[in-house]
């Protein structure tokens, strides 16, 4: 019984833990490309029609999107917010899914000066859309070098229309204004070919290793190529050192539950004392004698193990389909079932309860049958 709950303790854990992740992912994945394309040598970099052409051509890779991604002043109504305006070509719907999670308005149009914000942004501000009454300005520092000697010609400005607003997740909410390419190529004194990013979709079946050899191919190795693990590099790393803090709690108490397998496996040597030693009379050596406890112990493992995996799948299979655990009323608490899971339980299982019975076993000796 304490293998069993052992079992199927650690399994729904794990499948609950993985939940999670996905959960939280799916926030960042709603805004991070696949990969994404930065210069090496600096905040930006340019791009001819030729490798436009090249990269049109690589194998497995669905569609790409030149970005300016760059952190600007935001004034409205005399409140300021420092965040990223991230210029967009009319590829970008191609590449990310962001429009899907437009709260209000509409995605904007290219060649204006329309800007979606995150509703994060539209609160601190307490904005609205198509507010013409209202002026969002945009307040860049301008390139180049010198003496200031008039501050308002320190800074380029751009008055923009917010025509959208995104909800993603709290933290997302506020760092982005989606604005259009050419805009942002505009106040940041551009030319037509410079941009700070490429965003790329690849096919799911694609070769990563192979995309990223093309593009640095393509780029003289200049560029510097992140999938979605590597932008939120963090987040990840947080997430996997969760995941194994639980179990490795789990695992510790599924040690403790087999100090009763241990406590039984040698009662039950005591209780047969008799009989092994008739065994050990009539030749039977002392390690076979131990092997019989240890594939007694080994099987009860194996089989509690069994039994504790099929509960909890069927736990975590019930709570995916009819979802009787609510966090809100609207959502239920996120479970994935994953095949990795459950080899991760059995062989913990199976490793532990063999150590178990190996030590209970050894109490087998011929100074305890004498």
């Amino acid at each position: 019984m304490g293998i069993i709950v052992g079992a199927m303790a650690l399994f729904v854990f794990l499948s609950v833990f993985s939940g999670l992740k996905v959960f939280t992912l799916s926030f960042s994945n709603d805004i991070d490309p696949d990969l994404k394309i930065s210069s090496t040598l600096g905040k930006s970099f340019y791009i001819s029609p030729l490798q436009e052409k090249k990269i049109k051509e690589i194998e497995g890779l669905v569609s790409y999107s030149k970005i300016i991604e760059e952190r600007v002043l935001f004034v409205f109504n005399e409140k300021q917010e420092v965040t990223y305006l991230k210029g967009i070509d009319p590829n970008f719907s191609k590449v990310n899914d962001i429009q899907k999670k437009l709260f209000n308005g509409q995605w904007l149009t290219k060649d204006t000066y329309q800007v979606v914000v995150g509703y994060g942004i539209a609160n601190k501000f307490s904005m609205g859309l198509l507010d013409f009454n209202n002026q969002l300005e945009v307040m860049v520092p301008k390139p180049g070098k010198g003496t200031i000697e008039n501050p308002d010609e320190a800074f380029n400005k751009v008055v923009v229309i917010p025509v959208g607003i995104y909800a993603i997740s709290e933290d997302l909410d506020s760092k982005y204004v989606f604005a259009d390419l050419g805009l942002a190529q505009e106040l940041l004194e551009y030319k037509t070919n410079q941009i700070s990013g490429i965003e790329v979709k690849i096919k799911k079946d694609a070769d990563e290793t192979a995309i990223n050899n093309n593009l640095k191919t393509i780029f003289d190795n200049k560029i510097t190529i992140k999938n979605r693990a590597q932008l939120n590099e963090s987040l990840y790393k947080m997430l996997n050192t969760e995941n194994l803090a639980v179990y490795l709690i789990f695992t510790l108490v599924i040690i403790v539950a087999l100090f009763n397998l241990i406590g039984a496996l040698i009662m039950m040597i005591l209780d047969k004392k008799a009989n092994l030693k008739t065994l050990l009379n009539l030749g039977t050596e002392i390690k076979d004698l131990r092997k019989i406890f240890l594939l007694q112990g080994t099987l009860l493992s194996v089989f509690g193990g069994i039994i504790g995996l099929t509960l909890g799948i069927a736990i975590v299979l019930l709570q995916q389909h009819f979802e009787l655990v609510m966090i809100t009323p609207t959502l239920a608490y996120p479970v994935v079932f994953t095949i990795e899971n459950v080899l991760i339980v059995f062989t913990t299982i199976v490793i532990l309860g063999f150590i178990a019975s190996l030590i209970a076993s050894s109490r087998v000796s011929k100074k305890l049958l004498d």
